[in-house]
């Protein structure tokens, strides 16, 4: 079983940042691949980045690519994401998951375990 508590989350500007952080609990962080996904009001939850168990391996869609940028450490059993150049279309309550194999996939069903969820809110 793994616990997984974002923070992080809050209320930016414009062109602004932020890093959000995914603390897991259990010893077997390191053998999780971990993904983040984001759900905007009225929208479908949406892949934003992942990475494999080693952090060889990293995805992000085209549409977040450059800005989001996924890393892990193992040793504080830790993922998080850097957020840069916000827009208002990245206000979303943002979800770190784990799945439980080594290498990343960016379905969320593929997903085993799921943190709460932090909102990010970018105002204009």
């Amino acid at each position: 079983q793994v616990q997984l508590v974002e923070s992080g989350g809050g209320l930016v500007q414009v062109g602004g940042s932020l890093r959000l952080s995914c603390s897991a609990s259990g010893r077997t962080f390191s053998c999780y691949a971990m993904g983040w996904f984001r759900q905007a009001p009225g929208k479908d939850r949406e892949f934003v980045a992942g990475i494999s168990w080693n952090a060889i391996n990293r995805y992000s869609p085209d549409s977040v690519k450059g800005r989001l940028t996924i890393s892990r450490d193992n040793a504080k059993n830790t993922v998080y994401l850097q957020m840069n150049s916000l827009s208002p279309e990245d206000t979303a309550v943002y979800y770190c998951a784990a799945r439980s194999a080594r290498y990343v996939r960016i379905r969320e069903d593929e997903y085993d375990y799921w943190g709460q969820g932090t909102q990010v809110t970018v105002s204009s």
